[in-house]
């Protein structure tokens, strides 16, 4: 028999995920517990790009409103580092992107989901987790939690991708990247962004865009040879960073300059996970298939995900959808990390003579042919996972 009304499902992880996949499978009839470790559903201070693939999924779920505490991006603008000189503008007007403080969207997301009868558990650190006679058992802070199904939205460290998959070892990529939020009022005519600009200089590349109340969100991202460890919470000294893009022109060395506190972590390199799912249990987002910030996809994907696996466990059950999830994602996914990971080359180019050319390029191709740069990502933006159906997966078990 396939659906999942009255079934048990615990999701571990109460990030955007997490909390949308809670939402998908509650909408479906499903009693959804949400397990997460930290006490309370705080996020370090950031933004976030929803896309128009991501969006999707937020409309299909019902929570188009959240746009009303989202800004609209009007555009992309490639810049030149060193000399600020645009380099290509690519125009979003009229296409669903939105630019969320990430701690605004997870208080969206938590909120329509305890509406909706998912229960949230905060401050539950699971000591250990293994399979049970009725499902898996997670052993934790009290009495042992048993449930039929579990779904691991627990980002990079995920208990449950280590319990599918064994130990992963990742390696460190060389750059690092620094986060941080300044106010608009500070920053001069820096701070007059009609959506997300990015200014790309040898070894490093940095991302500025507005978020609602007159906050400008900053990612930096710069290659060095020394290891950082992985991470959001790591505290980093502001001086470093606006020695990091000291190069820079005069625009982005005044966003950056305004920093007060920043965050800095290593990126690092995990390979896809084989297996995205068992006996009772599959893995979405950044626990099955991590990526690195150079396309703003990680949160779509990971929303992506929820949709879909919600649908393939409704659609086909317990045994057929997981593996059904896998098939349907599986390709998408690699795809768009080899597309971020294109786009870390691009941003960083050291030789001069190749940036100039590569930048030439971007120029002339965008007067021959207006808005191509983007159509070129149209297989990912363009997609909508809510209107694809679920296949029964053909893969041996």
């Amino acid at each position: 028999m396939n659906g999942i009304a009255g079934q048990g499902l615990t999701v571990l992880g109460a990030g955007i995920g997490g909390l949308a996949v809670a939402i998908a499978l509650a909408d479906r009839g499903a009693k959804v517990t949400v397990i997460e470790q930290a006490p309370a559903l705080e996020q370090i201070g950031a933004g976030i790009q929803v896309s128009p693939n991501g969006w999707a999924v937020l409309r299909a779920l019902g929570l188009g409103h959240l746009a009303a505490q989202a800004l609209r991006s009007q555009a992309v603008t490639l810049l030149d580092g060193p000399s600020g000189r645009p380099i290509l503008r690519m125009d979003l007007a009229g296409k669903p992107y939105h630019l969320f403080h990430r701690a605004t969207l997870i208080a969206g997301l938590a909120r329509v989901a305890a509406e909706r009868g998912v229960k949230i558990v905060l401050g539950w650190r699971i000591d250990r987790l293994r399979r049970s006679a009725g499902g898996w058992r997670l052993e934790g802070p009290g009495d042992p939690l048993e449930t039929t199904f579990i779904i691991g939205a627990d980002g990079l460290h995920s208990r449950l991708r280590t319990a599918l998959n064994g130990a992963d070892l990742p390696f460190f990529t060389g750059q690092v990247a620094w986060r941080a939020l300044i106010d608009a009022k500070g920053a001069g005519e820096a701070a007059s962004l009609p959506g997300a600009r990015v200014w790309m200089g040898p070894g490093r590349h940095l991302v500025a865009y507005p978020l609602r109340g007159g906050a400008i969100n900053l990612v930096g991202v710069e290659e060095r040879g020394s290891w950082a460890e992985e991470g959001w919470s790591h505290e980093g000294d502001p001086s470093a960073f606006a020695a990091a893009f000291d190069g820079f022109a005069p625009a982005p060395r005044a966003l950056v300059s305004n920093v007060r506190d920043v965050h800095v972590w290593g990126l690092h390199r995990h390979r896809v996970a084989r297996r995205w799912h068992g006996d009772g249990a599959a893995l979405l987002g950044d626990a099955a298939h991590p990526t690195l910030p150079f396309l703003a996809q990680g949160a779509n994907l990971a929303l992506e995900d929820a949709w879909t696996l919600a649908a393939a466990l409704d659609e086909l059950g317990f045994e057929r959808g997981p593996p059904a999830y896998q098939d349907a994602r599986y390709a998408r996914t690699v795809r768009a990390i080899e597309a971020a990971d294109g786009n870390a080359r691009n941003y960083h180019l050291r030789n001069p003579l190749l940036r100039r050319g590569a930048h030439l390029a971007l120029r002339m191709g965008n007067r021959v042919l207006p808005g191509g740069m983007l159509a070129r990502f149209d297989w990912l933006y363009g997609h909508d996972v809510t209107r694809a159906a679920i296949r029964p997966s053909r893969a041996p078990r």
